[in-house]
């Protein structure tokens, strides 16, 4: 019997404030969509199971505070991570130059082999996009990377967003998948839902608590 240990891969959102980040976690773990969605405060994470072919692969998929004020803790949640999925508004050109910056950030913290996927989102405010296909394309391309678009507010591209991440992780020899079955994963409308497993302690992450199955961070007495 294979002994290797389970290794659950580190994926990280990160981006400006209200480029999307919690909303597109929210649309691919529930499929759903809040207007209005509160501010991250420092970071939340859901480990969420993906079926690959025959196999599953469980990741952890950390939401980080896009706010400037919170930009200090963030070595502390993206350290130790596999991939990042770097998040932009289409209608906000700050917001893409915010994303830009991260993506230098990750590659200087943490390594250039980092996988990386640059993500447009709000791509359903067409009639307000700022930030042309053409234009960040021809970045990612220029960094190495692929460049998506999605939409959390109406689904398009987010399912597809996740699944091109954990293939592209599943290929990585060091980390361990698991053989897809009704006990490992169930696929609904698109989403699947977590193994269930007591998660691991993370007593040096301040700020931070595990979404709970509503995906639901409760901060000050406050539920985001």
């Amino acid at each position: 019997m294979d002994s290797t240990p389970f290794q659950e891969p580190k994926l990280v959102l990160v981006g400006a404030s209200a480029a999307g980040k919690s909303s597109l976690v929210l649309r691919y773990c529930k499929g759903e969509f809040v207007d209005n969605q509160e501010p991250t405060i420092g970071a939340a994470f859901v480990t969420q199971s993906i079926p690959i072919d025959d196999k599953v692969i469980k990741i952890q998929i950390w939401d980080t505070a896009g706010q400037e004020r919170y930009h200090s803790l963030a070595p502390m949640y993206y350290r130790g991570a596999s991939a990042a999925i770097s998040v932009f508004d289409v209608t906000d050109k700050n917001s893409f130059e915010t994303a830009k910056r991260w993506i230098q950030e990750l590659i200087k913290e943490i390594s250039a082999n980092i996988l990386i996927v640059l993500a447009g989102n709000k791509i359903d405010l067409e009639n307000r996009r700022v930030v042309s296909i053409e234009e960040a394309e021809n970045y990612a391309k220029e960094k190495g990377m692929v460049y998506m678009e999605t939409s959390a507010k109406n689904g398009s591209g987010v399912v597809e967003l996740f699944t091109l991440i954990a293939k592209k992780l599943a290929e990585n020899s060091s980390i361990t998948t698991e053989p897809l079955t009704q006990k490992t994963s169930i696929k609904l409308d698109g989403n699947t839902q977590p193994i269930k497993k007591k998660r691991r302690s993370n007593k040096n992450l301040p700020k931070t608590e595990p979404l709970t199955q509503k995906l639901q961070l409760k901060l000050d007495g406050n539920t985001v």
